[in-house]
């Protein structure tokens, strides 16, 4: 294995990663950022690619290098999630077992075994970087789209998600930033800011409770036992829709017992929820579940979500959630653009001393929901850190 340290800090012996690749669009470090990896220190590794797992929250490149002692030596390399290398164009079959690779990237401090993948070249092909965009997709066709189902109820069937973001850079130059689409041109020309784009879509602010703000500031981001993601377990209803640009999957159906209800899954840690249409009220001895018993109504042509029975948690970290958490979402079908637009608000007197108020807008997605699997392997997050 060729190895060669880029910056600041001496290579040490049994962190050599070698390489295999991938590329995709999204945050580059949406999930937990760079965690344990030395970022500092840039190493380049060459080996062979043995597999390529693509799971959420992160996949990974397989392969081998030679050790320190000449044999073979396992190495993974951290990349982005499944769905976010799907929405990027890229298909596990260009990854063949057996292909020469070289990565870029960076140690992990205390496993050997792992790496964070910056870029990486495939055989003899050019170097791809890791939040480069293999392929642009077209938006979907909604041409022949019906606006309504025949019941009249606005269909709001077919797979959805959030804008997705590509890395750009402004005139200044620079690494760049993960912009929406619809900004790219105007960010790259410098008449829009990154935080005018923020601003457009700002994050709720919550107002605590004097508890809430206690366990706010004790939560630990990157700690296993405070937050559900890094067990590869869903945060909540309201988070998980949109965080970390998921495919999500809405279906309007009558179940077999003659139930009309709306299925919603979602697509990064891969859990259902059922909208009850037919229902009036909560059922008296809901057993409190992580997403929680939703009922629905047509208020014109708003589907209105009222959802209660849930088990104490994590609304949006660091906020914690009680079993006395209410949610209310309104969906809104856009008849000219087709998008789905939410607003939410939720409310939980043990933590949050006003509501929890927000919004967000999905559109339909040309990459097709799919039940991608879990399976968390940041050394960090798999076991207690030294």
């Amino acid at each position: 294995m060729k190895t060669r340290v880029m910056k600041t800090r001496e290579f040490r012996p049994g962190y050599a990663l070698a390489a295999a690749a991938l590329i995709f669009t999204g945050s580059a470090q949406a999930h937990h950022g760079t965690g344990l990896y030395e970022v500092n220190t840039d190493v380049e590794y060459s080996g062979t690619l043995i597999d390529m797992e693509l799971v959420n929250p992160h996949s990974y490149m397989h392969f081998e290098v030679a050790g320190p002692d000449g044999q073979p030596f396992a190495m993974r390399c951290e990349m982005r999630a499944a769905m976010l290398i799907r929405r990027s164009g890229w298909e596990l079959e260009m990854f063949v077992p057996g292909s020469h690779v070289m990565i870029k990237g960076h140690p992990h401090r205390t496993d050997p075994h792992a790496c964070y993948l910056e870029s990486f070249t495939l055989d003899e092909a050019e170097e791809v970087g890791r939040n480069d965009q293999l392929s642009s997709t077209a938006p979907v066709d909604t041409a022949n789209r019906p606006l309504r189902l025949a019941s009249g109820e606005p269909n709001i069937t077919g797979d959805w998600a959030v804008e997705q973001a590509v890395l750009t850079a402004p005139p200044s130059g620079g690494r760049g930033d993960m912009i929406p689409r619809s900004q790219m041109q105007a960010y790259a020309a410098g008449t829009i800011t990154l935080a005018e784009i923020r601003a457009m879509n700002p994050t709720p602010r919550p107002v605590y409770t004097d508890l809430g703000k206690k366990e706010a500031d004790d939560f630990e981001m990157w700690s296993v036992a405070d937050n559900p993601r890094l067990s590869c377990k869903p945060t909540s209803i309201i988070y998980d829709w949109t965080f970390d640009w998921p495919v999500n999957r809405v279906s309007q159906l009558t179940s077999p017992e003659g139930e009309r209800v709306v299925d919603m899954d979602y697509g990064l840690y891969n859990f259902s929820r059922r909208i009850h249409l037919g229902m009036d009220s909560h059922p008296a001895d809901l057993q409190p579940s992580d997403f929680g018993h939703s009922i629905g109504k047509w208020e014109g042509d708003t589907l209105v979500v009222d959802t209660l029975g849930f088990k104490a948690g994590v609304l949006a970290p660091p906020i914690l959630s009680s079993e006395q958490l209410h949610i209310v979402e309104r969906f809104t079908l856009d008849p000219q653009t087709h998008a789905l637009h939410r607003e939410y608000s939720a409310v939980d007197p043990v933590y949050l001393a006003g509501p929890y108020e927000g919004a967000d807008t999905v559109y339909l997605s040309s990459t097709p929901f799919v039940m991608e699997g879990c399976k968390e392997m940041t050394p960090e997050f798999m076991t207690p850190a030294p």
